[in-house]
């Protein structure tokens, strides 16, 4: 008797291993998205720095040297945000693409297997 009680345990044991598997697979899609979205505001962070540095030092500094740094640093600012703007909508798309294709398999041979150990059993 405690030998089909031992093989029901492993059969559940699987399941939950697949169910598990199938978790840790969203989750990583989740972080995916999440990395993507960070880097994007990484980049925005630093256009905004140089925009907002080239601003200061054509306003504050009379200095011919400041003043033309200050009007390379704008444009180079808004160049690098429009590039990370272009990325992350790449990216995002290229993630789209890709979490559309995932099929959670997984999660649907353990409802499968379940179903067969509860008529097995029953």
């Amino acid at each position: 008797m405690e030998q089909p009680a031992k093989g029901i345990i492993k059969q559940e044991l699987k399941v939950k291993e697949k169910e598990n598997v199938e978790i840790r697979d969203s989750l990583a899609i989740e972080r995916t998205k999440l990395a993507n979205e960070r880097t994007f505001l990484a980049y925005i962070r630093t256009a905004m720095t140089l925009v907002l540095a080239g601003f200061s030092l054509m306003n504050f500094f009379q200095e011919n040297f400041y003043v033309w740094a200050g009007a390379v640093f704008i444009p180079v600012g808004i160049v690098i945000g429009l590039v990370g703007l272009r990325k992350f909508v790449q990216k995002r798309e290229t993630i789209g693409a890709h979490t559309d294709a995932y099929t959670p398999t997984s999660q649907m041979h353990a409802q499968v297997v379940k179903k067969e150990i509860k008529t097995d059993a029953g």
